[in-house]
C-alpha cells in the first residue's frame, strides 16, 4: 500500500478537528464545562483521546476554539441567507442578530465562553477566531468604515458587551433591549436583520439621529 499523499493526511486532520470542535459544543451545551471531561468528547468524536490534546493543549483552548467556529458558522449563513444582504448595513444588523441570537438561545455553552475568556488563559488566537475576525472586520468594511481595523475591535467589544449582560445571572438584559441599542448607535432600522419583533421595546431608539 502506497503512503498517504499530504493533502489525504491534512484532510484528514481538518476532519478529526471538526469532529472534536463539534462534540465540545454538543457536550458543553448540554451538560456544562466541568461535567464534560476530554475523554467524553473523545468518545463523541469517535477519536482516540491522546488526539484531543494533540490538536489542542487545553480543554479551555479547545471550548473556545470550538465556541468560535460555531461564531463563525452562524454569522457567515446569516449573511449568505437569501435573499443576498448587498447593502452594508443590512450585513451589520444581520452579524449583530447573529451573535445575539447565540446568548439567547445557548445560554450554557455561551457563559462558559465569557467566562473562560475572562480567566487568566485569556483569549485565544485560533484559527477559528481569526475566521470570525475576518467576517466581522469584513462585515465593518461593508458598512463604510474609513478603520475597520479600528471598529472591528470596537464591534467585538460591544458584541461581546452585549453578550455578558444577557447572560449576567441574576441582572441579564433582555435582547431586544440591546439589539435596538447597538442597531440605534450604528443607525441601523430596526426591520434590518432578522427582527424580533414588529416594533422595538417601549423606551428603546429604534434607528439612531445622527
Amino acid at each position: 500500500m502506497s503512503p498517504r499523499s499530504a493533502s489525504v493526511n491534512e484532510e484528514l486532520r481538518r476532519r478529526s478537528q471538526t469532529r472534536l470542535l463539534d462534540a465540545t459544543v454538543e457536550l458543553v451545551d448540554q451538560r456544562g464545562y466541568e461535567a464534560t471531561t476530554l475523554a467524553d468528547i473523545a468518545d463523541r468524536a469517535g477519536a482516540a483521546r491522546g488526539l484531543v490534546s494533540y490538536y489542542f493543549p487545553s480543554k479551555r483552548e479547545l471550548l473556545q476554539s470550538a465556541v468560535h467556529r460555531l461564531m463563525h458558522r452562524e454569522l457567515a449563513a446569516a449573511l449568505e441567507r437569501e435573499p443576498a444582504a448587498t447593502d452594508g448595513r443590512e450585513r451589520l444588523a444581520r452579524a449583530i442578530d447573529a451573535v445575539l441570537g447565540l446568548a439567547r438561545d445557548r445560554p450554557r455553552l455561551m457563559r462558559t465562553h465569557m467566562a473562560g475568556i475572562l480567566t487568566a488563559e485569556g483569549f485565544v488566537q485560533c484559527p477559528e477566531q481569526q475566521k470570525l475576525a475576518s467576517l466581522l472586520r469584513g462585515t465593518v468594511t461593508a458598512y463604510g468604515s474609513a478603520e475597520p481595523d479600528t471598529d472591528y475591535v470596537l464591534l467585538r467589544a460591544l458584541l461581546m458587551g452585549a453578550v455578558v449582560a444577557i447572560l449576567l445571572p441574576g441582572a441579564p438584559m433582555p435582547p431586544e433591549r440591546l439589539r435596538a441599542e447597538l442597531f440605534h448607535r450604528y443607525g441601523l432600522d430596526w426591520h434590518q436583520g432578522a427582527p424580533p419583533g414588529a416594533e422595538p421595546p417601549g423606551g428603546a431608539p429604534s434607528r439612531s439621529d445622527g
